[in-house]
């Protein structure tokens, strides 16, 4: 999957639904929205508010490897995103 494919699922993840939930390798779990993709990262802002909330980059090649997720407001659950399609 070259860089352009990749962001166009990135994209398709942040779409997807109202908040996203990303599970890195290493078991750290980062919920909230995805605000910005780059050619190299995407920015996923965890906060509910200026004050509380927490902006973090996740490079392309950590998110190959993590478990993505979107919460899917017709079901009320969180379901699973796959990068490779």
């Amino acid at each position: 999957m070259n860089t352009e494919q990749l962001v166009e699922r990135l994209i398709a993840f942040a779409e997807a639904g109202n908040q996203q939930k990303i599970q890195l390798e290493n078991g750290t779990i980062i919920q909230g929205w995805v605000m910005e993709i780059t050619d190299e990262a995407l920015l996923i802002s965890s906060g509910y508010s200026d004050k509380v909330g927490k902006d973090q980059w996740i490079n392309h090649q950590d998110l190959l490897t993590a478990k993505l997720f979107y919460w899917d407001n017709q079901c009320d659950a969180w379901q699973a995103f796959h990068i490779a399609q």
